[in-house]
């Protein structure tokens, strides 16, 4: 085992060649087979491609990755607006911007301890029961159902050549030669 100039790379040449005197001297052997990285340091295990595409460890950072939240954005501009003409005191403003955002953020994150978890576990089971319907049922059911009526489709393939498909042609041949030109007055 040989290890690179490069210390993130571990190379392993297995040497099945029996041409070891090819090589000039300036070349090196091209490895066969190459290692990963080892993780020497605690902070890499949380960093390595592995872990942030893992469906076990959940993402921290980006919770809506593909954005199908982003109707939920709501702030106190958006609910509360003042016009010019009718307004209330700075401090209210204020307050009521403060309390509005609070209690928000507040009552989102207990109602979500409340019923993350089991709506989790509810559309965990559901759709695992869904996932094995239609694997174990559903596809094999329509796989055999297809089996069953390939002579059908021959069949349906046929009529649609010998009678359909002339009579198609021929309206389209036909009404190829029509051109239409808009002209305004």
């Amino acid at each position: 085992m040989m290890k690179g100039e490069d210390s993130e790379e571990i190379e392993i040449d297995l040497n099945d060649s029996d041409d070891s005197n090819d090589f000039d001297d300036r070349e090196e052997p091209q490895p066969l087979w190459k290692a990963p990285p080892l993780l020497e340091e605690e902070d890499n295990i949380h960093t390595s491609t592995l872990v942030e595409i893992s469906d076990t460890k959940p993402l921290l950072n980006i919770r809506d990755p593909r954005g199908i939240n982003d109707c939920l954005k709501v702030t106190f501009e958006d609910v509360i607006a003042e016009p010019v003409a009718v307004r209330s005191g700075d401090r209210v403003w204020i307050w009521s911007n403060a309390l509005f955002e609070v209690s928000r953020v507040w009552i989102y994150r207990i109602v979500t301890v409340l019923l993350a978890v089991p709506v989790s576990i509810i559309s965990g089971l559901l759709f695992a029961v869904l996932s094995c319907l239609h694997i174990w049922m559903v596809r094999p059911c329509t796989q055999c159902v297809l089996v069953g009526t390939r002579w059908l489709q021959s069949l349906w393939n046929i009529v649609m050549d010998v009678f359909v498909r002339p009579f198609l042609t021929s309206a389209g041949r036909c009404c190829g030669g029509f051109s239409v030109h808009l002209a305004r007055e």
